[in-house]
């Protein structure tokens, strides 16, 4: 009995010692990404340019891959802008997975099947055990292929 009592209290005192270490505040989004976000949900592309352009952050990765992907859903499509952004992201971070996946299917509207095949072998060694951008950017590609 002595043993169980003794048990139940080292394990009352770890999860006590767990939950103190995390008190520390959660960092979040800032709230150009959060709004930006918010917008591309709602597919307004145009206020989410608007968002981005305002906040200015060219050093993020984020921040160029979401305004190069506004700018090819918005309508018109501006596909030149949108690839130098989609650069710009790759640029700062060469395994963002979201311009992987972007920037691979802005390659296939301009029907550059070799570049969209390149992003998505870029995109199997980012993603070790797979992910939603290499399954969506092969999915992709498959339907490329099928309508050629």
């Amino acid at each position: 009995m002595k043993k169980i009592f003794l048990a139940a209290l080292w394990f009352i005192s770890m999860v006590g010692l767990s939950q103190a270490a995390d008190t520390a505040p959660i960092k979040s989004d800032p709230a150009w990404l959060t709004e930006s976000r918010a917008s591309i949900k709602a597919e307004k592309y145009d206020q989410a340019i608007k968002q981005l352009q305002a906040a200015n952050e060219t050093s993020s990765a984020d921040w160029n891959n979401l305004l190069g992907y506004s700018l090819r859903k918005k309508q018109p499509p501006d596909l030149v802008g949108a690839e130098k952004y989609y650069q710009a992201a790759l640029k700062i971070d060469p395994n963002h997975r979201g311009a992987l996946e972007y920037y691979g299917k802005l390659k296939l509207i301009n029907n550059d099947l070799p570049g969209a095949e390149a992003l998505l072998a870029r995109l199997d060694k980012v993603c070790t055990f797979g992910c939603e951008e290499y399954s969506d950017l092969k999915e992709a590609i498959q339907k490329y292929k099928s309508r050629k």
